[in-house]
């Protein structure tokens, strides 16, 4: 497994590292609708060290990402989810007042 460094991050619940190189699951061919992200790509990711994951909705990306942390777990390849980092963005088109609530429930799903 590859090192990748890591910075501490603080948070009301303490500190933990946070590696700071994320795979990023954004390509030009995944936002036109073809999924370019699978699971097993991501599963090959955790093995190679990465903990850090930048998705989007917009991306189509975000429910490959969850569905390789439940493989990840169910291989052992990571004791628990808070192993794992995700950053995902809540986008334009649901930034009105009244889509952001649900927008978020979605991405969190």
């Amino acid at each position: 497994m590859a090192t990748i460094p890591e910075m501490i991050i603080s948070s009301s619940e303490g500190a933990r590292p946070i590696t700071v190189i994320a795979l990023g699951t954004a390509s030009d061919l995944g936002i036109a609708g073809i999924e370019m992200v699978t699971p097993s790509t991501l599963i090959e990711a955790i093995k190679m060290g990465y903990r850090h994951f930048d998705t989007a909705a917009v991306y189509r990306t975000e429910n490959p990402v969850g569905e390789a942390i439940e493989e990840a777990l169910r291989c052992g390849l990571i004791k628990s989810r808070s192993d794992i980092f995700i950053t995902t963005k809540l986008w334009c088109n649901s930034a009105d007042r009244h889509l952001v609530l649900s927008a978020i429930k979605q991405s969190l799903k």
